[in-house]
């Protein structure tokens, strides 16, 4: 890495990796656990209801700190690309 250089991060594309990433350690958990991780993530962004998310390795957690807004932004940005 050069030192005298300036580096600029852009704070929005380092959180939208940082959820990325996040989506897909979840989803590897739920099909860890034997769920099929489209269809519970579909249905706790569609109801809120964070019951569709194991608790297992703090899977729910991790999701219910993200703003169900931004997954979805995420999601069809990554698709409309």
């Amino acid at each position: 890495m050069d030192m005298e250089k300036t580096n600029v991060y852009d704070v929005k594309d380092i959180q939208r990796e940082d959820l990325i990433k996040t989506l897909k350690e979840i989803c590897a958990i739920l099909e860890e656990r034997g769920y099929d991780p489209l269809s519970q993530i579909t249905g706790y962004i569609i109801s809120g209801d964070p019951g569709y998310i194991t608790t297992y390795k703090e899977a729910r957690h991790k999701l219910c700190t993200i703003d169900r807004v931004d997954i979805v932004s995420v999601l069809l940005e990554t698709v409309l690309k």
